[in-house]
């Protein structure tokens, strides 16, 4: 057989009745995993943040009613029993353009968050899909463990046969046995391995899933990739947490502009209407007194004990510490993307290396077993001929697991999910 003969099995092997695509997976695990609605939340708030910065804009309005109770009457004519209803607008003109950088600063921290919503998407489908080619190679690795204990199991029958009728000594036969029985011990471990993989894609997508359902149509080929060049400009263009820094640090920048707009002195207005009346019930009085007021307050703080110093020096530190880790980010990003690269290409590279592998031991194996049965081979060297082909097709099964774990992280890393 082939070494294409080979995949085409494995293919075989993975065929569901009703497909689930890896695309279907990842929108299940976004759909269902509370990280996402956690980082929804975040991005709430910010919103939030941004409706009670913007409130700074508009007027406040305010209704109050005060009821007195004297034990005597004043000399300013109050009397020992009254109230007093009022209405009072407010509004901040200015404010030394505060409220301006800080509504500004507060829809740049609501993008940031969005942005880091994206990130942790991205990084939910990276996992799934991992997880997804993971269960693949399992899968793949328990029918070479299967195929090689029915290869021992038809050997060992024949060594049996052969040891009935005296042509070889109990040794020899005992040989095949404890390969057998490691054998068996391989594919229960094969087994054990693939479930422990299924398990860990039902976590990350919170779903209850059975392998007859999933769809291994992704692995058909393997995937190429462009130049790493543009890989790279798309990173700096479009990874999530870039711009998230980037956000935050024109953010930072007009947080130290607000600060030092509380140089400036405040200018507020406000109206208010007052009614006095001397009983405790509006309107059930005998004397009232109605007063409609409109003022116009300039306010300017002279000293705060530095807080404002310190407000604009905490923001300017603020501003280099997110500069800093935007340029780490991205030497970090950078340097990650040129290894993955590496590790794709090796991997290619040990995949096409694997194929004529198989294709060897496949041979050697046939050469062996037939210079066996003329006795001219031992049965050590048969089973290691049987020992090297698992070799080889585990080996290919690896390599096609780094290829495909290499690609999804690439593209993870140009956010392309």
């Amino acid at each position: 057989m082939k070494t294409a003969s080979l995949f085409i099995i494995f293919m075989i092997m993975a065929l569901p009745c009703h497909g689930v695509s890896l695309v279907e997976l990842q929108q299940s695990a976004m759909a269902n995993r509370n990280i996402i609605e956690q980082y929804e939340a975040e991005l709430d708030k910010s919103s939030q943040d941004v409706t009670i910065a913007g409130s700074r804009f508009l007027p406040t309005v305010g209704a109050s009613y005060t009821v007195n109770s004297l034990n005597d009457s004043n000399r300013l004519g109050e009397v020992r029993e009254n109230s007093v209803a009022q209405g009072l607008i407010t509004w901040n003109l200015f404010s030394g353009f505060y409220d301006y950088y800080n509504l500004r600063s507060a829809r740049l921290l609501e993008k940031a968050q969005n942005y880091k919503l994206q990130a942790i998407k991205q990084d939910i489908q990276m996992r799934v899909a991992l997880r997804y080619v993971d269960i693949f190679s399992r899968q793949s690795s328990l029918l070479v463990a299967r195929e090689s204990h029915a290869t021992l199991q038809r050997l060992h029958e024949d060594a049996r046969n052969r040891y009935s009728v005296g042509l070889i000594e109990k040794n020899q036969l005992l040989r095949f046995q404890v390969d057998l029985d490691n054998a068996v011990i391989m594919v229960k471990k094969a087994e054990a391995e693939l479930a422990k993989s299924l398990q860990r894609l039902i976590f990350e997508t919170q779903q209850q899933l059975v392998l007859a359902e999933l769809d291994f149509a992704e692995f058909d080929q393997l995937p190429h990739l462009a130049d790493k060049t543009s890989y790279q400009a798309d990173m700096l263009a479009q990874r999530s947490e870039i711009k998230t820094l980037e956000e935050l640090a024109k953010a930072v920048t007009l947080e130290v502009k607000a600060a030092q707009g509380e140089r400036y002195p405040q200018l507020d207005i406000s109206g208010s209407y007052r009614k006095y009346e001397d009983d405790y019930i509006s309107g059930d009085g005998t004397y009232y007194d109605e007063e409609l007021r409109a003022q116009a307050v300039v306010s300017f703080t002279l000293f705060d004990g530095f807080a404002r110093q310190a407000k604009i020096s905490r923001a300017r530190s603020e501003k280099k510490s997110v500069s800093a880790q935007l340029r780490e980010l991205k030497k970090g990003l950078e340097t990650e993307l040129t290894n993955l690269f590496f590790d794709y290409e090796v991997s290619v590279a040990t995949a096409a290396v694997a194929q004529t592998s198989i294709d060897q031991a496949k041979e050697n194996l046939r050469i062996t077993r037939l210079k066996y049965q003329e006795g001219l081979e031992k049965e050590s060297d048969l089973l290691d001929a049987i020992a090297n082909l698992a070799r080889a097709k585990n080996s290919y099964v690896a390599a096609r697991t780094e290829v495909f774990a290499n690609y999804f992280k690439i593209t993870r890393a140009v956010e392309e999910f």
